[in-house]
């Protein structure tokens, strides 16, 4: 009668090949992970101010999208922060307020508000004005869905990896006068490209 199995050499061949496959792959699992890390991160961030602008049209007055320094929770301690992937939509400041409940007349009348600890954590994000270097927090849209504060709001969300060296592929969120976000790639150099940022 033949006996039906594998031997220990079989067995210690194929965990050595298993080995090496998952060695290999390893570095290109990380680069994925920082990639859809930073992808959920634009995409909240651009979800966040169309938004902004949809319920300022919709309600026919100013709305703001407001980037707050909380990183897991929205909390009362929240700051304005150009560096957090965090923000919330609401009709003035939510500066020390971000846990307020969804309100139209209590202030700061919160609409919603996301971290980004959801799902996009363990980013670089910098948020600037038009002239490209000086830091901003907010934008606030009229209710024709333009831009209101064109001098101070943000033009610019680059969303990184917050990993020095990392082969990851940044994003960058360009909000347009008119109030339009488009999420291109800053390393595409090909003018034909449309995923070239302008």
């Amino acid at each position: 009668m033949r006996q039906r199995g594998f031997t220990i050499i079989e067995m210690a061949v194929t965990l050595t090949v298993l080995a090496f496959v998952l060695f290999a792959a390893v570095p290109s699992i990380g680069t994925w992970m920082d990639n859809t890390r930073i992808r959920n991160a634009a995409d909240a961030l651009q979800s966040g101010i169309q938004t902004a602008r949809s319920e300022a049209v919709r309600r026919n007055q100013t709305m703001s999208f407001w980037l707050v320094s909380d990183t897991n929770v929205l909390t009362d301690d929240c700051t304005l922060s150009n560096t957090s992937g965090s923000w919330v939509v609401s009709e003035s400041s939510p500066e020390g307020n971000c846990a307020d409940a969804p309100s139209t007349t209590v202030a700061p009348m919160i609409v919603t508000g996301r971290t980004v600890g959801e799902g996009g954590g363990h980013v670089a994000i910098a948020a600037v004005k038009a002239d490209g270097t000086t830091a901003a927090t907010q934008i606030t849209f009229n209710g024709f869905g333009r831009i209101a504060n064109t001098a101070d709001a943000i033009n610019r969300i680059d969303v990184a990896s917050e990993t020095d060296g990392s082969e990851a592929r940044a994003l960058r969120l360009v909000i347009s006068p008119a109030g339009l976000v488009r999420m291109c790639d800053p390393a595409v150099s090909n003018s034909t490209d449309p995923r070239k940022c302008t």
